[in-house]
């Protein structure tokens, strides 16, 4: 599967082909969020009571409340948004960072080894992570947490290492 757009922090080149993109799973975002849009929704409700009874110290709070839940929930949106993983036909990336960026990337012919680990909770919702290991270290190099589908993602990232392989083989 090709994408028509490849996003502006790596740039591939012309024999290259982005084969898989994706962001963690919502999960990601944590207990938090659903919290905080709970709290949100009553902070907003005693705002309003606030407004309608003239009572400013309940108005005040509210609105403090219901900003702070609501800078709480868009930021962990934007640390999720901004945490990608792509297989590329030649390369493995994973990309950080909000204000920051930080990027790992790996040649495909530089794995020797991958693994796929998801906890209970992970199959029943359907996220794990894949771990990549390289040559020359025995500790993990890269994983992709909490991957939506990771069984598919395992099973891209499989084609690509065997056609690098087939490829390094035959040259």
């Amino acid at each position: 599967m090709a994408f028509s757009t490849t996003p502006d922090w790596f740039h591939i080149s012309d024999d290259e082909e982005l084969v898989w993109e994706s962001r963690p799973h919502p999960i990601e975002l944590g207990v938090g969020v659903p919290i905080a849009i709970g709290f949100a929704v009553v902070a907003l409700g005693v705002l309003a009571w606030g407004l309608s009874d003239g009572e400013a110290i309940l108005s005040v709070l509210g609105a403090l409340v219901l900003v702070s839940c609501v800078a709480f929930a868009g930021v962990r949106y934007l640390f999720w948004t901004n945490t990608r993983y792509v297989i590329t036909s030649s390369e493995l990336y994973k990309k950080r960072g909000v204000i920051s960026r930080d990027v790992t990337q790996f040649r495909l012919e530089r794995v020797q080894n991958t693994s796929l680990s998801q906890t209970m909770l992970g199959r029943a919702l359907g996220y794990g992570d894949l771990t990549v290991y390289t040559a020359g270290s025995g500790d993990p190099e890269l994983t992709f947490e909490r991957v939506p589908r990771p069984e598919h993602a395992s099973s891209i990232l499989s084609d690509q290492l065997e056609a690098t392989t087939t490829e390094g083989s035959s040259v």
